[in-house]
């Protein structure tokens, strides 16, 4: 499945909005340095999607506040 993420680094506020089915706003205390912002964001959808971090990929916008996600669903 992929989702678009708005992410907001650098808040002083962590949340996930989910806007619709494949919308969310990523919101995290860390920084956009060195990726962790990035580490945060994917920490955080795994957790709501209730699946490992190394299912949670970036396939675009890695340097941008826009990001497609790619999310691979558990087998059944």
């Amino acid at each position: 499945m992929k989702i678009l993420v708005q992410a907001k680094p650098s808040s002083k506020e962590e949340y996930l909005t989910k806007i619709d089915e494949h919308n969310f706003i990523v919101a995290v205390h860390q920084p956009p340095i060195k990726g962790l912002a990035n580490k945060a964001i994917v920490e955080k959808l795994s957790d709501y999607f209730n699946v490992s971090k190394s299912a949670v990929r970036i396939i675009s916008g890695a340097t941008s506040k826009n990001k497609v996600i790619g999310i691979e669903e558990r087998a059944q």
